[in-house]
């Protein structure tokens, strides 16, 4: 632990170099042609609605009884387009609450940050806060019939009500003493989730983070690292919690240059997957090398083969924040396996499809095991230097015969991430429906398609219209009720 004096000067420096940050943030040239997440399908929103009675095409599945929810960055004013990034927007959260086979309403509203607080004219939301951000714009989830906004690099949790208004800040009813996670992952066998978390101003270190089934933290497991890896994502076998140590790291350099989200692509930190058995410590972790400079936003599900080789199935990028201060800066994206060794600490890559791709999802009642499906939607087809979401298909990989259907939505269709929800509980793997938002750019609307999974290029089951736009966002999932 840090003594007083140490303290003290990490606090004069941080402040000192701040002050540089803050001037240089003004010298910024704004970008030409307009912020590409500030225009287009990414003008921001700049009203909260409460829709009721909302039109549908086709039947909703009467067993769909819950919510679907999805979060993303949102200015709530106009940002400065010079320094502004995509990924520290205001965040903002929509739901769609379906029951009984119908859409009963439509919210949209802005997690309540001081400064969205203080911009709307309302008083601040109770609460325990970072002194840093208390931003959270990356994910939405459910746990023990509660909703939490959640993000990564030193966020805490914000809790919302079942309309999404906000009610506090609240790291876990305090039990959450480090930074959270935008990707915790559920174990169906123990009702525990599990996070790889990282702080920007704790750059040696990140925290294997376990929240029990009841919303508390019951482990943060320190693991030391090197030069700030931004690891937005993890996953989990039945013996391991997966760390990807990655060339995406923190920059000094960007910071001071006044850039509001300070990473950068820096091939000289090695490529590496670290295996932390679930109980372990760092001293514990296997640290499996990987053979060329790459990035994971996202993985599949992952899993133990029988010769004690890890799984996992992951979206790679070629690199990211190496082409663009706005967003992801990267050239290309493939869906890759990935089989770690850990006798000999290397990692085997295969790839199973090489068009550009984002957000996988699977049934994930098959956390940890094997399993035949991964449903992703596809990028643009561009050469664009950031995460293009404007592309206009799915993709549905069957891994045990390699086949790939795609899903064509039309032009002017743009996806967002898509879940699985089974049809019942013993429904067998992809007999279920797929859930996602898709956006009409031509109409300036949305849609929340339900798709049978199991004919994935088949008639939608029901589609849901919105009447405006919702910019593309980050993640989302299915709540069910609870009651």
């Amino acid at each position: 632990m840090a003594s007083v004096i140490e303290k003290t000067i990490r606090s004069a420096v941080t402040s000192g170099i701040m002050k540089v940050a803050d001037f240089n943030r003004k010298r910024l040239a704004e970008p030409k042609g307009g912020h590409p997440f500030l225009t287009g399908i990414h003008t921001p929103m700049t009203e909260e609605l409460t829709l009721a009675e909302l039109r549908v095409d086709g039947e909703i599945p009467t067993d769909l009884d819950g919510r679907y929810l999805r979060i993303g960055p949102n200015p709530v004013t106009q940002p400065d387009p010079a320094s502004y990034h995509w990924f520290i927007g205001d965040g903002m959260a929509h739901g769609v609450r379906i029951k009984g086979g119908k859409a009963e309403w439509y919210r949209n509203r802005w997690i309540r940050s001081n400064a969205v607080s203080d911009a709307l004219g309302e008083p601040r939301k109770p609460g325990e806060r970072s002194p840093r951000t208390d931003n959270a714009n990356t994910n939405i989830v459910g746990i023990d019939g509660r909703t939490f906004a959640i993000v990564e690099a030193g966020g805490k949790p914000v809790e919302l009500n079942e309309t999404l208004d906000t009610v506090a800040h609240n790291p876990f009813d305090g039990t959450l003493q480090n930074s959270f996670s935008a990707h915790p992952h559920y174990d169906p066998a123990t009702g525990e989730m599990h996070a790889i978390c990282y702080d920007a101003q704790t750059p040696e270190k990140v925290w294997h983070t376990v929240v029990d089934k009841h919303g508390k933290v019951v482990r943060e497991e320190p693991v030391t690292v090197k030069d700030g890896p931004s690891i937005h994502d993890c996953q989990i076998t039945n013996n391991y919690v997966l760390i990807f140590d990655l060339p995406a790291v923190f920059s000094m350099k960007r910071l001071i240059a006044g850039y509001a989200f300070p990473y950068e692509w820096n091939t000289k930190h090695p490529s590496r997957l670290g295996l932390l058995p679930r109980d372990g410590s760092e001293d514990d972790v296997i640290w499996c090398a990987i053979d060329e400079p790459c990035y994971v936003y996202h993985p599949s599900n992952a899993f133990e083969r029988d010769d004690g080789k890890v799984v996992v199935d992951v979206v790679v990028h070629e690199s990211t924040y190496a082409n663009s201060a706005l967003g992801p800066g990267g050239s290309w994206t493939r869906f890759e396996r990935w089989v770690a060794d850990p006798v000999t600490q290397k990692v085997e890559r295969t790839v199973l499809h090489d068009r550009g791709q984002e957000f996988p999802r699977y049934d994930e009642r098959l956390t940890c095991k094997p399993y035949r499906y991964t449903y992703c939607i596809a990028l643009a087809e561009s050469t664009h230097a950031d995460l293009d979401m404007g592309g206009s298909k799915l993709f549905k990989h069957d891994l045990e015969t390699g086949e790939t259907q795609v899903r064509e939505l039309g032009e002017n269709h743009h996806p967002g991430e898509f879940v699985f929800v089974p049809r019942s509980p013993e429904s067998a793997e992809d007999e279920g429906w797929l859930v996602g938002l898709v956006i009409d750019a031509a109409k300036e609307r949305t849609e929340l398609q339900i798709l049978k999974a199991d004919d994935f290029t088949g008639n939608p089951q029901a589609v849901i219209h919105i009447p405006h736009r919702i910019p593309p966002g980050f993640h989302g999932n299915w709540v069910p009720s609870t009651s």
